[in-house]
């Protein structure tokens, strides 16, 4: 049975951005009043799926069908609409604590042996308080542009305008205002107005005589405008799966479920490309599972791929801890008096990072 979701949940979550911040981690030390045992969950991998989408919001102005007679533009935006583009997919692999994979790490006589984890419970090491390159970072919001309201439509209008009861009145009212924006405009920068101002003041001027113009325009031509929206999907690969739709892309709504059949469907396949395996001693033979192990996760490996419009999205070689299988360490490496291990964990995955001697 194929087991693969979108959590929408996560999706709030996960919300992305361009800053992030690190979790906060924590420090368990195994001491008598534990019985030197710590517990921890090695981590399901699963898979961050960001989607980053430009929207086009386009805003009919009041005054369209008289765009082409009084200001001779022949394209105006004539009904209000918006629309979706889709402008990158990333996916990152992230470690989820596994309730079910839960261990037991036991270091009699302690010796001040610890294990740091993350505040959601992933290990990150054992006898090594250097892991802030090893903490999984939470992306932050990202904040949207604002969108077009009414109040772009009516700025600079004259009080005239604005109270006259004729649409076609208040369309070449406005159309002349445009034209004597124009002219001053013309008078500014020739020099030629009855009293120059100098230097900034100019510029100030000339800017609020472009402001005043556009907003003017915006009532015959409508007004266009673009902002980024950024999804984020969560994604548990179990096995493999070819072309499974993961969810789809509207050209109203932007991204949507995979059931919902107003979008174009995006696809994800999942290959999995090497499977974890027991390490071997000289002789070539299965090494046999130490007294108390401590556990981490010899992972396997995926190729997960992204197809939309019959093309490649995004793809990458992803290690995925469900695809491997645990083993476990002497954890008197840990507790020599003399020259104690400390151990590295990849948080996504559970497996070892990196290992060594504490100096």
């Amino acid at each position: 049975m194929k087991h693969f979701y979108i959590s929408m949940a996560a999706a709030a979550m996960l919300s992305c951005g361009t800053a992030a911040h690190a979790q906060q981690t924590q420090k368990f030390t195994a001491a008598k009043h534990n019985e030197y045992g710590l517990v921890y969950s090695l981590p399901t991998t699963h898979l961050r799926i960001e989607v980053e989408m430009e929207k086009t919001i386009s805003k009919a102005g009041p005054y369209y069908q008289y765009a082409q007679r009084y200001l001779s533009v022949n394209n105006p935006i004539t009904e209000d609409s918006q629309s979706w583009k889709l402008k990158s997919v990333t996916i990152t692999p992230y470690g989820v604590p596994n309730e079910e994979n839960r261990y037991l790490m036991q270091l009699k006589g302690g010796n001040g042996a610890f294990l740091m984890m993350t505040e959601d419970g992933l290990p990150l090491s054992i006898n090594s308080e250097a892991v802030e390159d090893n903490v999984p970072k939470r992306p932050a919001r990202k904040k949207s542009e604002p969108t077009i309201t009414a109040e772009d439509l009516v700025m600079a209008l004259p009080g005239e305008l604005l109270v006259s009861e004729s649409t076609a009145k208040r369309a070449q009212i406005a159309a002349q205002q445009i034209y004597k924006i124009r002219e001053s405009r013309t008078a500014f920068a020739t020099g030629e107005a009855d009293q120059m101002p100098d230097g900034e003041a100019l510029k100030l001027i000339m800017a609020q005589l472009d402001e005043q113009e556009r907003a003017l325009m915006a009532l015959f031509c409508g007004r266009e405008r673009t902002e980024t929206v950024t999804k984020v999907l969560d994604y548990c690969p179990t096995e493999e799966v070819d072309r499974e739709v993961l969810f789809r892309i509207s050209n109203y709504d932007g991204v949507v479920k995979s059931d919902n059949l107003s979008g174009d469907p995006v696809y994800i396949s999942v290959e999995i490309t090497r499977q974890g395996e027991l390490p071997v001693d000289e002789k070539g033979e299965e090494k046999k599972l130490p007294k108390n192990a401590v556990m981490y996760n010899i992972p396997g490996q995926a190729r997960v791929t992204l197809r939309y419009n019959g093309k490649n999205i995004a793809s990458k070689d992803v290690d995925v801890s469900q695809f491997g299988i645990d083993f476990g360490l002497d954890p008197s490496l840990f507790t020599n008096k003399k020259a104690p291990s400390y151990l590295l964990f990849y948080p996504e995955t559970g497996a070892i990072k990196e290992i060594g001697t504490v100096q």
